[in-house]
Order: C-alpha cells, then structure tokens, then sequence
C-alpha cells in the first residue's frame, strides 16, 4: 500500500481540512493509499512529528475552520531541511507529499522538487493572487466575511451619517478589497495595484455624502496613497486614512480593520467544494505518479501546472477590472 503523506502550511485559510478529507477519502477508497499528516507544516516533516489519517480521523471536517494538522511558517530549505525532509519520509515509508500553501510553501516544494523528493502541491491563499489558477480556495470565504462586515459598517455609518472606511487583507494583491467593496456597494475601493491621491478619494467621499449618502471606503492593507511615502509594514493603512479624510472632508470618520478574522470561520460552500476537487485532484496525481505539479482550478476543470508557472508571477488586479469597478465610486 502506497503511503502519502499531506501537511498544512503558511497562513490559515478555510477550505484547508476540505483538501485533507477529499484527499484521504478519494485516496483510500479509490487508490488504495494510506495517508501520514504532518503537524504544523514544515516543522513536522522535519521532526517526523506525524499523526495517521485514517477514515475516521477526516469524518465531518470539511465544514470546520482552520486545519487538524495545525500550521507554522517554517522553511524546510533552511539549516539542512532538505536532508531532514528526506529522511523523515524515508524512516516512515512515506513516497511523496501533498504539501497545501501558498507562495511560500509551493517554492518549497518545488526545491524539494529539483532535490529529488516527490511533491504534489495544491494552492491555498485568501488573497487570492497565485498565478496559473483562476481561483484558490478561501479567497471565497474572505471575501464573504469582508461583505458581511461591511455591510454592518454602513449601517452604522448610516445612523450616525459617519464616514466609515474598512481595512480588509491584500498582502500584495486587491482581489479582496475589489470583490468585497463591489458586492457591499462602496463609495471608493483603494487597492496596491493602483495608487490614487487622498484628494481623490476625499472627492468620492464628498460626491457620496452630497447625495444624502454615507460614505463607504473599503482598502487593501498594502494600499499606499500616492501623495505618502512607503509605509514600514502591512496593516493599519485605514487608521492612517481616519483622520486625514475627517480633516479633508469635514466628515465623522471611523475606520475597522477587519484583519484575521478573514482567514477563520467557516469555509463557504464554494471553497469546500473547490478544496474538495483540489484535493481528490492531487492524489489523482499521485496515484499516477505525476509529481512536480500543483493543482489548478481553471474555468470549471481541475487541472495539474507546474511549480515554475505558478511561481513565475503574482496574480494582480488588472487594470480594466478596477477601472470597471471605479464607474461605481463616488
């Protein structure tokens, strides 16, 4: 019996435990494998700290938040991980992994790749920009945990006739901030890809409230303005705008930033159902021995790419697609 081995790594993101029940479940029932999960992502692996994932172990859990393998940050290609990487499957008769991460962990895999080691990568990020797949799971759920939240920011805005601004994740890309700031009817969405003035966002806060409105301002937290300098980490862009739109505009302004509690909660019936497919899809691969290829989503269809066309670039918002969006500030 072939045995997989599967971890969980980067940031939490729903739609993780939904990729580890349709993996274990299609590889068990169809392919005849036995899965090892690793804890905490790399750090497992390279201390052989594991736990079997029987049948039982991934019963209901494509509906639960977070990961059962739990998570970390660390990087299997520091202080001699590969040799350590290598071993650990060697010691548990493992043949290949199913490494679930995002920019970080697929770059990983695809080093562990050319060193010789057997990797199926599948791609996780709210933020939604891996290149060489239409979507990733969890994006769909930030994205409906922004909205929601939003739509309560303008209800209290409303009543007490307040600008509100609402910071929302977007490490590099605006995806997020576009989608939740359409879907929630926004007066100006500010994202990286496309700097604006403050005067001009203060232009689509005034041109809202002269229409009896209470104005609605959603950014991405690595927006920057273009009339101020770099700031030192991501984070807290909306209580820098708080104060400069209330002196530019005369408006009571408040700003949330929403933060984390994007990445938990419940994953939405679309990233379990996509984490599911991504998931049955990778052990497909492995059960036929294509390794060095990350799952993709595109159009409808779960297909296989390799590590280097995902890795090759980050996948922005475009320009004619904030454009588009644009039409509706103000």
């Amino acid at each position: 019996m072939t045995k997989i081995g599967i971890l969980t790594s980067g940031g939490g993101c729903p739609g993780l435990n939904a990729v580890i029940r349709g993996a274990v479940l299609k590889g068990i029932t169809v392919h005849g494998q036995e899965f090892v999960g690793f804890k905490d992502g790399w750090r497992g692996v390279m201390e052989a700290d594991s736990m079997p994932l029987p049948r039982l172990s991934v019963r209901g859990i494509s509906k639960q938040g977070g990961t059962i393998l739990g998570t970390s940050r660390t990087n299997p290609l520091a202080n001699g991980g590969r040799r350590a990487v290598k071993a650990t499957l060697d010691q548990l008769g493992i043949e290949g992994l199913i490494a679930i991460g995002g920019e970080g962990t697929l770059a990983a895999a695809r080093a562990l790749t050319e060193a010789g080691l057997k990797v199926v990568g599948v791609p996780k990020t709210i933020d939604n920009d891996l290149n060489a797949t239409d979507y990733t799971f969890g994006f769909d759920t930030a994205v409906q945990i922004a909205t929601e939240a939003i739509d309560r920011l303008r209800t209290t805005g409303e009543s007490h006739h307040r600008c509100m601004i609402a910071e929302v994740m977007g490490r590099n890309a605006g995806w997020i901030a576009l989608q939740s700031g359409m879907a929630s009817g926004a007066h100006a969405v500010l994202i990286p890809e496309h700097r604006v003035s403050l005067d001009q966002v203060a232009q689509w806060v005034m041109s809202a409230r002269r229409r009896g409105r209470a104005p609605l301002v959603v950014v991405a937290e690595a927006f920057v303005p273009v009339d101020t300098f770099g700031r030192p980490r991501l984070g807290g862009i909306g209580l820098m705008l708080e104060p400069e739109l209330e002196v530019l505009t005369g408006i009571e302004t408040r700003a949330t930033v929403l933060g984390h509690i994007q990445r938990g909660g419940v994953p939405t019936a679309f990233d379990r159902v996509l984490a599911t497919r991504m998931g049955m899809a990778a052990v497909d691969k492995a059960a036929r021995g294509e390794w060095g290829v990350m799952v993709s989503l595109r159009g409808t269809e779960v297909v296989a790419v390799d590590f280097d066309s995902a890795l090759g670039q980050l996948k922005t918002v475009p320009e004619h697609r904030y454009q588009g969006a644009a039409v509706l500030f103000g």
